[in-house]
């Protein structure tokens, strides 16, 4: 029997009575065969009571300070329950994060690991103790002249989700069998059981997936963890703290050679990845209505057409652009059918302004990825910046939280690639969807949905069409501290002012809206752009799916879906394992359910897409 390191947070441990019960699953692991390493969080709210401590004192509390604080929570949920497995007859130790040799980035409330020194682990195993370490914290590190990390006895904590990345890690660092991560629900589930009571359990999911629910706001799992285990090759199973069901196995791919010094990537970007075979339609000045987009999709699925990017952009007035990308030997059938639906979303068949077909041949599509872009500002504006300063002109963007992707000029890729790769300090992208082994025919087109009630829509018009300007905008925004989500340009340029320029828009966090319209309202002038808007009644609603690789009609349903349930799409951004779309705030609990409902992650037949 081999090592498995167990997690249990704050709802798990929260009064004597459910400490008592953790020890007792503790042992019970232990008296399988098992060696165990337990990570805690602080026990229920006493972190939020900690929190507000701090607050009454200060308005601003300073972040180390705030970290010596917070440490203090899950301290003594180790020395409690080791007293717990001590009463059982279980030999055990509490240690801190820095006691273990959590070794973090000198950055206070959101450090990330650097490194794991095992040694006093693995004495404590084989003394045949359980190791219960306090979650969330670490000590701060530098490098000595030798490039070796030397703790400087500065406590760190890890931010949002630290006990989970620190449980992973853990494991990660010790090559455990797995990392259980126990909680107040039953596993993984297809959607937030509080707006659809009728989300199913799932019994696996990939790492990938994972990985973008839970940037999405799927809180049973932080994407950080995820990404430890992806990368290491760490099984998770998402239990429940109260019941033996099994729960959720998240399954990671084969991990590529990867040193355990850096666990957590210093860099945001782990992965620059291409396609050359891509062409792209555009449909320009559609009717902003309900049931644009499932026409569109529909017809394409109809034809067997699999459609890769999507984007569907804002403009003035009461229309659109939606450009797709579709395989290079395909760019003749797809533009047929746009061509033969365009006349029918004309508001009369003569208007030929509207609803105009755009085609290019020989483009590429370069993306870069790492769940390290979530919550650090300016990783796309340094791609941007980056492929401005190599001469290569960005046609398309499309995000989402882990992954930028641009179309570019099939000629510019190879110098796009070497760009993005030199700027990121990416020397290998490890195994990813396609060339992933959990990619298989079986799998279901959609795994999961997720809402996100939380953004709000920036709209920056009249834009200079020029390289870097784009990332000019979004340096701005950075440099502010403002993460951006969704990023969509618009298709075509339009002359304003004697020059020709383009709208983009972008949503960033409700609570960012206000300083993110201040900054770019007084860097107007001075970079040329019009008007900035921000509308913040808007919601996202999303769908994730490695099974929806190369299976056409996924993003047709979905977009039918929300056009049976007269729900307006206002834009559209797509990876290859995600379809998200802005709608308005108040349809976006709805909107979730249609979606959820059409896919059949309740438990019914899944609904049939064209083939």
């Amino acid at each position: 029997m081999g090592l498995i390191v167990q997690k249990f947070g704050g709802t798990s441990v929260g009064s004597v009575a459910r400490i008592e019960a953790v020890a007792a699953r503790i042992q019970a692991t232990v008296q399988a065969g098992h060696a165990v390493i337990v990570v805690v969080s602080a026990m229920g709210k006493s972190t939020d009571s900690l929190v507000a401590l701090a607050h009454e004192i200060s308005s601003n509390p300073s972040r180390r300070e705030m970290d010596m604080l917070l440490s203090t929570g899950e301290q003594v949920t180790i020395a409690l329950l080791s007293m717990a497995l001590h009463e059982r007859g279980q030999a055990a130790i509490s240690l801190t994060g820095a006691q273990v040799g959590i070794v973090t980035e000198a950055e206070h409330t959101r450090a990330r690991i650097l490194e794991i020194k095992t040694e006093r682990l693995n004495r404590h195993l084989e003394e045949g103790k359980v190791i219960v370490v306090a979650g969330f914290q670490g000590t701060s590190g530098s490098a000595d002249q030798g490039g070796a990390l030397e703790m400087t006895g500065e406590i760190t904590t890890l931010g949002r989700g630290g006990s989970d990345t620190s449980a992973v890690a853990l494991a990660a660092a010790m090559q455990a069998e797995r990392c259980e991560i126990y909680t107040d629900v039953p596993g993984i589930l297809t959607s937030d059981p509080r707006v659809v009571p009728e989300a199913q359990l799932m019994d696996e999911i990939t790492c990938d997936e994972m990985l973008e629910l839970a940037s999405l706001g799927a809180s049973v799992l932080h994407p950080r963890a995820v990404e430890i285990a992806r990368n290491y090759g760490i099984m998770l199973v998402v239990r429940s703290s109260w019941s033996d069901q099994p729960g959720t196995r998240v399954l990671a791919p084969a991990p590529q050679p990867r040193s355990l010094t850096a666990l957590e990537l210093g860099n945001p970007v782990d992965a620059v990845e291409f396609d050359t075979d891509q062409a792209k339609v555009a449909l320009l000045r559609v009717p902003d209505r309900p049931g644009v987009a499932a026409k569109i999709f529909g017809e394409l699925a109809g034809q067997a057409l699999n459609v890769d990017l999507i984007i569907q952009s804002i403009h003035e007035g009461n229309s659109n652009d939606i450009a797709f990308t579709v395989r290079a030997e395909a760019i003749a059938q797809a533009a047929s059918v746009a061509e033969h639906i365009a006349p029918t979303l004309r508001s009369q068949p003569t208007a030929i302004d509207e609803a105009e077909v755009q085609t290019a041949n020989n483009i590429a599509k370069i993306s870069i990825a790492g769940a390290g872009m979530i919550g650090r500002p300016g990783v796309a504006a340094g791609m941007f910046s980056a492929l401005a300063e190599a001469q290569v002109n960005i046609q398309m963007i499309s995000t989402s939280e882990v992954k930028v992707s641009c179309t570019v000029a099939g000629e510019d890729c190879d110098r796009a690639i070497a760009t993005l790769c030199k700027y990121f300090e990416v020397t290998h992208s490890p195994a990813r969807l396609e060339q992933s082994p959990t990619v298989t025919a079986d799998l279901p087109s959609v795994r999961g949905a997720a809402l996100d009630l939380q953004q709000a829509q920036l709209a920056i018009r009249y834009v200079p069409d020029q390289p870097g300007l784009a990332a000019r905008i979004f340096q701005i925004l950075a440099d502010r501290g403002i993460s951006v989500d969704m990023i969509i340009q618009s298709q075509r340029s339009r002359p304003h002012q004697g020059q020709m320029t383009r709208d983009i828009a972008c949503t960033v966090g409700q609570n960012d809206a206000a300083i993110a319209l201040e900054v770019l309202q007084s860097a107007a002038a001075e970079l040329g752009y019009g008007e900035v808007l921000v509308k913040d009644a808007i919601a996202k609603v999303s769908i994730v799916g490695i099974g929806m690789i190369h299976r056409p009609g996924i993003a047709a349903a979905m977009f039918q879906a929300l056009a049976d349930a007269n729900i307006n799409i206002h834009m559209i951004a797509t990876s290859e394992i995600k379809i998200s779309c802005v709608v308005e705030q108040a349809a976006g609990v709805e909107a979730l359910r249609v979606v959820h409902s059409a896919f059949g992650l309740a438990g019914t037949e899944i609904v049939e897409v064209p083939a």
